[in-house]
């Protein structure tokens, strides 16, 4: 039962938002009874944690594995498009594979990015994992300032928020040659683009100090 209330829950959420919803709401997409919800979660901000942590806690480790893989087999030479390959195509992958369900979770997740309750959620279970990203990328670039890189990566999940929130901008500016929903373009492109801007800045930076 807990799985079909946050499965109902996630579907809700993703498209009205934590203010949108109610716990009647999502008891009536369940088909139960609106008492049956406090049973299990004490109110809907509670609820609205649980729908969250449910999907972020398996992004984050598989995340933080496949960066450790990568820093292990890459013999103490990293680059920045394999740090990023393994933190944003082991993400793009669930939303790919995933059904459903990580859809409407990367809607949730790119609806309260940019929100307090967003950052508070993201600190809560993301920072570990970008700090982790963050190492990688001061090895492969060792010569980069570090506040260079923490803007890199500033820019990088803004980007990665914008694609998940799959507004079908990109389809109407493209006239349909691309797809907010087409997560295997994405995935072919976009750390390597990222790359490439990390490296740039990093060098511009380095020439204007000599």
């Amino acid at each position: 039962m807990t799985e079909q209330i946050l499965d109902a829950a996630e579907y809700l959420f993703s498209i009205h938002g934590l203010h949108g919803v109610t716990l009647r709401d999502v008891a009536k997409r369940v088909g139960v009874h609106h008492s049956l919800l406090n049973y299990y979660f004490t109110d809907k901000r509670e609820l609205f944690d649980e729908v969250f942590k449910r999907r972020a806690e398996v992004t984050r480790s598989l995340r933080m594995k496949a960066l450790d893989e990568y820093e292990a087999s890459c013999g103490g030479k990293p680059t920045v498009e394999g740090a990023l390959r393994a933190f944003l195509d082991t993400d793009l992958d669930l939303y790919i594979q995933g059904g459903e369900g990580w859809q409407n979770f990367a809607s949730l997740g790119a609806q309260v990015a940019n929100t307090p309750l967003g950052a508070e959620l993201f600190d809560e279970h993301f920072d570990e994992l970008v700090l982790r990203l963050v190492g990688i990328l001061k090895q492969a670039l060792p010569e980069c300032d570090d506040v260079d890189i923490f803007w890199g990566y500033h820019f990088v999940t803004g980007g990665l928020m914008l694609t998940l929130a799959r507004t079908g901008r990109i389809d109407r500016l493209s006239g349909g040659l691309c797809k907010s929903d087409d997560f295997a373009a994405v995935k072919e492109r976009m750390a390597r683009f990222m790359a490439a801007g990390f490296i740039d800045i990093c060098r511009q930076s380095a020439a204007s100090r000599g």
